[in-house]
């Protein structure tokens, strides 16, 4: 099927996804909606984030629900509250015509709102596992008329520790009246382990099984050492014509220092990691998605499922331990077939890893330039030409020049008195520095590499050390989960695609 409208799908659904301005399903799309729409059945999707899988479950979904009948009759399961929002935010706009919404419920939110939209009879919800079984202890979630539960992003619950979270739900589920449908990027030993145990005779589908990354991703790798870290990153942001970008360490210490470090450089950026409220929180992705800030310092588990457009660069400040956790980091950028950039500082001690990268990955990496502090000063300078040609009211300045400023320009040149100013205006650029040692903080950032599994089928490759989960201040409101698209997009842009 190379259309929605050859699917057959109920007139408001139609309507709501032509209004989104969708018309071709995506690869996913495509060949899991004729067959979740088109019988009962168990289902495993395995395809990265970015893909399309919100849709790819929300539409089908959305046929089965009964618009009369109150109560919950689909339940979704997400890694993250963030991703929770973004799933729930999809639903609602699919199913406008429809009369049909989805609850959110994710920890650090208010319970009694939660309880409350559950009184009402919502018939979708959206909820992290922890939160989800708080509200079925509680008795304000009950699934007796369940007959859809759908994991989103299977292999990140397993890996951010909601293995037990996941098996007391699905132990709670109806088996005869009620079907799973299992989302995931990847198969490993324990999400195969789910799947064998909680469904039956599923459908599979598999998308992009050469590509682990979006081909419109550009990979680059720095060699540096640890305490000159700050510095590079600051020279790689003044390099891009604008950053817009994410910026992954291993541990909130880090994140602080480094997000404490470049803001007293001038720049505008804030940090995400689990020590932040979910106000605070909300209110720093608000600023960030309005470019008030151009950069997020975060914690890998802090960052999962920002639902953040056009971000135009990923900066690891060290490699990642997982190969997971790389291919989401840089799945954040280069989405929707447009270009990205992806930047890995690396120690000498870990370069071994790059070829580790490459091979696992399909993908090449290239060593990049550190630009010069010339290169620098030439494009800054002329970043402001325009700005300084536009000057409107110079003649006012001239007027209140007194005899000092004329004795004092009389035997300069246009050129001479123009850099004079530029170096005013450019002091980081253009004047002598102190001889630096380095910063200290960050030195500890990376650990000795292991490559090993970890009983998830998650592959290590060795990188940075920190605990994974330390983003998240609990494993049951912890920050969300995203990966690359693994196609390129059309050139109409009509392709429908989950927008994280």
């Amino acid at each position: 099927m190379t259309t929605f409208k050859e699917m057959n799908l109920s007139a408001p659904l139609m309507r709501a996804i032509e209004s989104m301005g969708y018309t071709e399903p995506s690869p996913i799309q495509a060949q899991a909606l004729p067959l979740l729409l088109g019988q009962n059945t168990d289902f495993v999707g395995l395809a990265a984030t970015g893909t399309g899988k919100t849709a790819a479950f929300s539409i089908p979904l959305l046929e089965r629900i009964e618009g009369s009948v109150r109560g919950v009759q689909a339940l979704i399961l997400c890694p993250t509250r963030e991703l929770a929002l973004q799933v729930a935010g999809q639903i609602d706009l699919l199913g406008k015509y429809m009369n049909v919404q989805a609850l959110p419920i994710y920890g650090g939110s208010s319970y009694s709102d939660q309880i409350h939209g559950l009184k009402r009879g919502m018939q979708i919800v959206v909820g992290t596992p922890g939160r989800v079984i708080d509200h079925m202890e509680r008795g304000t979630l009950k699934l007796d008329n369940l007959h859809t539960l759908i994991l989103d992003e299977a292999d990140e619950m397993i890996s951010m520790g909601f293995k037990e979270e996941l098996d007391k739900i699905l132990s709670a589920v109806p088996k005869e009246s009620s079907n799973i449908w299992l989302f995931s990027a990847t198969l490993g030993r324990e999400v195969r382990r789910v799947a064998d145990a909680y469904l039956t005779n599923p459908k599979q589908i598999q998308i992009n099984t050469k590509e682990v990354l979006s081909n419109t991703v550009e990979q680059y790798y720095y060699i540096t050492r640890e305490s000159n870290k700050p510095e590079v990153i600051c020279k790689l942001i003044d390099a891009a014509d604008d950053f817009y970008g994410i910026i992954f360490c291993q541990t909130k210490i880090l994140v602080t220092e480094l997000s404490r470090y470049l803001s007293e450089q001038g720049y505008k950026v804030d940090s995400l990691h689990g020590d932040k409220s979910q106000n605070e929180r909300e209110r720093t992705m608000q600023a960030f998605r309005d470019r008030k800030v151009k950069m997020l310092i975060c914690t890998d588990v802090a960052a999962r499922g920002l639902d953040v457009k056009d971000v135009s660069h990923v900066i690891n400040y060290s490699l990642p331990r997982e190969l997971d956790s790389y291919v989401h980091r840089i799945g954040r950028t280069a989405r929707s077939g447009k270009a990205g950039l992806a930047l890995n500082l690396v120690t000498p001690s870990h370069q071994r890893l790059i070829a580790q990268i490459e091979r696992v990955t399909k993908s090449k990496m290239k060593e990049g330039v550190l630009p010069t502090r010339k290169d620098l000063g030439a494009k800054k300078v002329a970043a402001v030409v325009e700005k300084f040609k536009g000057q409107k009211f110079f003649q006012r300045a001239v007027d209140v020049m007194g005899d000092d400023w004329k004795e004092a320009l009389k035997d300069m040149s246009a050129e001479e008195i123009a850099g004079r100013f530029l170096c005013l205006n450019f002091p980081e650029v253009f004047l002598d520095k102190e001889p630096t040692k380095g910063h200290s903080f960050g030195q500890h950032e990376e650990r000795a590499p292991r490559r090993r599994d970890d009983g998830g089928g998650r592959r290590r490759f060795g990188g940075g050390g920190g605990d994974r989960r330390s983003g998240g201040s609990s494993r049951r409101s912890s920050g969300g989960g995203g990966g690359g698209g693994f196609r390129r997009g059309r050139a109409e842009g009509s392709s429908f695609r989950d927008r994280k």
